[in-house]
């Protein structure tokens, strides 16, 4: 018996995921110190999934949002930072959540802040500016990995996709 989310392919069967969804977004927030680029890491407390897990700036698209406004709220929220400059990067993470049959597709940002001065929210107990590379060994996941890395390729880039993808923060 073929269960119901099987679909007949020929003489192969192959299976069809129940959902895509957009429900989550990934922000890399950075900042020039004495013209030095670094990034916010941020550690997840103890008290939330994922404990002492680094990340940057990650939150869930709540009703009615864009994932460009939750990447600013989420901002706002976890670190109490204002976004200076924000735009799309050139990647879109994903992730298989197998409790739920589903696929996650993930926008990745870069906000721009003009303050090193980060108010943590309940969420974190911890964090850091540091230098591309440090914060790119730091992180756990292929998917946070790949983001900071387009993020930081854009900022270093010679092209325009930064001012092709440019986000207007409202």
């Amino acid at each position: 018996m073929v269960p119901n989310h099987f679909e007949r392919n020929g003489k192969y069967e192959r299976n069809v995921v129940g959902e895509v969804l957009v429900r989550v977004i990934d922000a890399y927030v950075y900042c020039y110190n004495e013209d030095k680029l670094r990034f916010l890491i941020m550690k997840r407390s103890k008290t939330k999934i994922y404990e002492h897990l680094w990340q940057g700036v990650a939150g869930k698209i709540e009703k009615g949002e864009t994932a460009s406004e939750t990447a600013i709220r989420e901002l706002k929220e976890e670190t109490g930072l204002i976004p200076y400059r924000m735009f799309v990067a050139d990647h879109v993470s994903s992730f298989y959540e197998s409790n739920f049959d589903r696929m996650n597709m993930v926008p990745v940002f870069g906000i721009e802040v003009k303050s090193l001065d980060v108010i943590l929210s309940e969420e974190h107990c911890e964090f850091r500016w540091t230098t591309f590379e440090k914060a790119y060994n730091i992180l756990t996941w292929n998917g946070q990995k790949k983001g900071l890395k387009v993020v930081y390729e854009m900022l270093n880039s010679k092209d325009e996709r930064i001012k092709w993808s440019k986000v207007s923060i409202k």
